[in-house]
């Protein structure tokens, strides 16, 4: 090292290239073969059942992946549901009357909470790593930085389709959108199956308080 070199102070990373050194470890903890959760999150029987579901269920998808209709259909919810994009946009499409604009905002509202719930508090209890990225993704894909335990796309998911059918006697295509947005996280590798189910249960909780204490009526 010449003086010139030692006297040089350290050059401070842009906010890009903090972002790329953090997603480079979040995706270094599962190429290392080591357990997907930090060491003491959970207790060894329920890790390893965990695994072996997460473990099934890719097998599974592995059957869909790569083909052009399913990767197109997931890929598309799997953006559509980055930042609740598509329950905010249902919610307020059909709110032309008072009762819809009140279920509109009730529904805004109970994803706002969801949101800060789940990528807050509810993330950080659980340090686990995504699934690897080291895979070909024929879409556009956001990578997120968070804990991939839970799912927030289930449970925002969930708690839209919850509010969103209350009103309504047809409630299964709110399902069915909640499903397809849901189950695309693991089709895609940003989630494992289990980071779903765990998520569509902490909206189903979410979404029940909500209906008791903001009502329709």
């Amino acid at each position: 090292m010449t003086p010139d070199e030692a006297d040089r102070p350290e050059a401070t990373p842009t906010a890009e290239e903090a972002a790329a050194l953090d997603e480079a470890e979040i995706f270094k903890q599962s190429a290392s073969g080591e357990s997907a959760f930090d060491h003491g999150d959970l207790p060894a029987g329920v890790e390893t059942f965990i695994e072996a579901f997460d473990e099934a269920a890719e097998r599974v998808f592995d059957r869909l992946r790569g083909n052009p209709g399913a990767d197109r259909v997931f890929y598309t919810a799997s953006e559509l549901g980055n930042f609740s994009i598509v329950w905010h946009a249902l919610a307020w499409a059909g709110a032309t009357s008072k009762q819809g604009q009140r279920n509109a905002l009730r529904v805004s509202a109970a994803l706002a909470v969801e949101s800060a719930l789940v990528n807050g508090p509810i993330k950080s209890v659980f340090s686990r790593s995504r699934p690897l990225a080291e895979h070909h993704h024929p879409h556009r894909l956001r990578q997120p930085l968070t804990s991939s335990f839970p799912s927030g796309h289930a449970s925002a998911a969930v708690v839209a389709a919850v509010l969103l059918s209350e009103p309504r006697r047809r409630r299964w295509p709110f399902w069915a959108a909640a499903s397809v947005v849901a189950v695309s996280r693991v089709h895609v590798r940003i989630h494992h199956a289990s980071d779903v189910v765990v998520g569509a249960l902490v909206g189903a909780v979410i979404a029940r308080l909500f209906k008791k204490t903001w009502p329709l009526r």
